[in-house]
């Protein structure tokens, strides 16, 4: 699977521990930055990296900052992305998947250890959509809205 990763600085330590983690899983990692622990706006290199998801260069995005919510609000502002902000939750990597088929996750750097980041991630990535009618159902309901939103 190829895979697009972003973060500011205050994930930067997670991100390239994931980056490692998933080139060992088998995927294919394109790095949108940040590049070292220099401030640097989330907005910056989140977007590029969702614009990459949504314009099929990537299959997954994963996306981080700080807290994680910048990175999810980004993400969210760009046609095309279901995002969620996962901290702390395994289950939650898992359902957005099943149900929402969320292509890209937030975390944040400053709420998940190495260690929680790696698991979430794995689940996130590993977890395929449910393909049930009600929840495409609900996923052609938040393509309407994009469409209305535009006019």
């Amino acid at each position: 699977m190829k895979l697009a990763i972003a973060c500011d600085h205050g994930a930067f330590e997670l991100k390239e521990a994931l980056k490692e983690a998933c080139q060992q899983w088998g995927h294919e990692v394109e790095d949108f930055g940040s590049y070292d622990t220099s401030a640097v706006d989330y907005p910056d290199t989140v977007y590029p990296a969702c614009v990459s998801v949504r314009d099929g260069k990537n299959d997954l995005g994963i996306v981080m900052c700080g807290s994680g919510i910048g990175a999810s609000i980004v993400a969210n502002k760009t046609r095309g992305i279901r995002c969620a902000l996962v901290n702390n939750s395994i289950e939650l990597a898992k359902i957005t998947r099943l149900h929402n088929d969320a292509n890209v996750l937030a975390m944040g750097g400053r709420f998940n250890t190495i260690e929680e980041g790696l698991a979430i991630a794995k689940a996130f990535l590993d977890t395929p959509f449910s393909g049930e009618e009600r929840h495409l159902c609900r996923i052609q309901k938040i393509s309407t809205i994009e469409i209305e939103e535009d006019r």
